[in-house]
Parts: structure tokens; C-alpha cells; sequence
């Protein structure tokens, strides 16, 4: 039997052969976020966004029980820790409302470029906002690229119009929340460890949803769902949330919110394969133009290492 991975706090700066193991997990819980987005778009046709929310988020909290004892970390954080845990909370339902009703609306692989390239950026913008200071030429360089990738993912070169339509509004949204949700995570080591945050954290979204929806719809869904339903919700919630995202808050902690987001330009590769493989969505040249530009203005930030 191996020996259970230590994921209680650490404020140390990891080693080059721990980073060397980090890099390995960060890839594949990127592609898994990136296969989500094909997974969300199945679950978004069985029920409304805040009754597969509502699935989604009560499925995580029971595999974290689960995964929580094979780490040996506490189940409590400090009470320091509350304030950023309950408004990450919200912030976290009101990003998964969206991601549903984007999805329902929209494609998934369009959805899933626009939002994990845009994200990083916005995340880096908000730090500079934060740190009240104007960006230096290669910091202005990166944030322009990334209004350009913005422009030519919402197709706004052909019609401005398009960022009302398929969902896009929904996008954008979801991707500034995410970027907020990174600077707030990347706080969580002070607090204790990022697995028991994120159980309290999806507990307490799980109680925020559940004054948003009719039991009777649950039940229903519950009733008529099939096996590709519950195998998305598996995927969704054990794979892509309780394992995936919580790395990635680990990550945060570890790196920093800015260096963390920069691995997610390895998602809009994988979300627009799977939902191309899946799904039978064709990327669109605008897409992968856009993307293509976005994961430059990413990189061309992340070459900073301190805001």
C-alpha cells in the first residue's frame, strides 16, 4: 500500500523534483477541465442550470469524504479562513450557474476556448487593478493580445453583436468569476489544506443552491436520468471537480493565482477536441485563431514573475 499524500498546509516553496511531480497532475486535471466542458453540455439538456448545479456540487461533497481520509489532512480550517471561504462560495455557484446555462445555449468547445484563454488574462488584469499600478510594455503587449483573442472568439470582427448571442454573455461572465475565484484560492494555504477547503467549499454552495431550486424538479431528474447522465455527473463531479479543480487550487497555493492560471491553456485544446470528438462540433477558424492568439497573450504574461 503506498503511503497516503500529505496535502495539509505548507507554505514552503516545493522542491524542483516535487514540482517535477506537480507538472504530471496539472496537464491531466487541464485536460480533464477541458473534457468537462463536453460533459456539462450533456448535463445541461437533462434539467436547469441550478438543478444539475445542485447534482453536480452534492456529488463532489461526497467523493471529497471519501478522498479527505486517504490524505490525512484535518477537516477544519481557521476561522481566518471564513470570510474568503463564504464569498468563494457564492462566487463558485454563481460560475457553475453559468457554465450550465452557457453550455445549454451555446457549444461546448467554443465555450470552453473563450472562457479557460480569457480567464488568465482577467486574472492578470485584476491583480494589476489590486496592486494600483499601470502594466509595463510586456505587460500591456500580453493584456492587448488578450482583448484581440476576445475579439476573434466572440467573432466580433464579423458581427458585434455576436457577443449576445450562444451563450457568449454567460461566458464572459463565468470567466471573470473564475478569475476572481483564482485570486481567492490562492490564499487557501494560509487557512489550512485546499482539499478541506474545497469539501466546504462546494458544502456551502450546495446549501446556497438548494434555496434555488424545487425538490420535486430534483426528484424528477433523478427518476428519468440514464446511465450517460449519472456517468457525466460522475465525470463532472468525483473526476473533473472534487480531484481536478481541487489540484488546481493546491497549485494555486503553491505558485501563485497568476503562474496557476497560465496552466490553463492546455483546457482549450482539450475542450475543443473532446467536444469535436464527442459532440461533433467542428472548431471554427475564428476559434482556433482566437485561441491560438490567447494562449500567446498567456504565455507572454506568465514570462512575469511577480505583479
Amino acid at each position: 500500500m503506498s503511503t497516503p499524500i500529505n496535502l495539509s498546509q505548507n507554505t514552503s516553496s516545493p522542491s524542483s523534483d516535487y514540482q517535477k511531480l506537480l507538472l504530471p497532475g496539472m496537464m491531466l486535471s487541464m485536460f480533464c477541465w477541458g473534457l468537462s466542458w463536453t460533459s456539462g453540455k450533456v448535463l445541461s439538456h437533462y434539467g436547469a442550470a441550478t438543478e444539475i448545479t445542485f447534482y453536480r456540487f452534492a456529488f463532489t461533497v461526497l467523493s471529497l469524504l471519501f478522498i479527505l481520509p486517504l490524505f490525512r489532512v484535518k477537516w477544519t480550517i481557521s476561522r481566518r479562513g471564513l470570510p474568503s471561504l463564504l464569498i468563494t462560495s457564492v462566487l463558485m455557484t454563481a460560475y457553475s450557474v453559468l457554465f450550465f446555462k452557457g453550455l445549454l445555449q451555446g457549444y461546448a468547445g467554443a465555450g470552453g476556448v473563450l472562457v479557460t484563454t480569457l480567464c488568465p488574462v482577467m486574472s492578470y488584469v485584476i491583480m494589476l487593478l489590486l496592486a494600483r499600478r499601470l502594466p509595463d510594455k510586456q505587460e500591456t503587449l500580453g493584456i492587448v493580445l488578450g482583448l484581440v483573442a476576445a475579439c476573434l472568439l466572440l467573432n466580433l470582427i464579423a458581427d458585434w453583436q455576436k457577443v449576445f448571442e450562444s451563450g457568449n454573455v454567460y461566458f464572459l461572465l463565468a470567466a471573470f468569476i473564475w478569475a476572481i475565484i483564482s485570486l481567492l484560492t490562492a490564499r487557501t494555504e494560509k487557512y489550512g489544506s485546499p482539499l478541506t477547503f474545497s469539501l466546504w467549499l462546494y458544502l456551502l454552495s450546495v446549501l446556497q443552491v438548494m434555496f434555488l431550486i424545487d425538490s420535486q424538479k430534483i426528484f424528477h431528474i433523478a427518476q428519468q436520468a440514464d446511465g450517460l447522465f449519472w456517468g457525466n455527473l460522475f465525470f463532472s463531479a468525483t473526476i473533473t471537480t472534487a480531484l481536478a479543480t481541487s489540484f488546481y487550487f493546491y497549485i494555486t497555493t503553491q505558485l501563485g493565482a497568476s503562474r496557476a492560471s497560465s496552466f490553463i491553456f492546455l483546457v482549450p485544446t482539450s475542450a475543443a477536441l473532446g467536444a469535436w470528438v464527442f459532440l461533433g462540433e467542428v472548431p471554427n477558424l475564428h476559434t482556433i485563431t482566437g485561441g491560438l492568439v490567447g494562449i500567446t497573450a498567456v504565455y507572454v504574461l506568465n514570462k512575469k514573475t511577480n505583479v
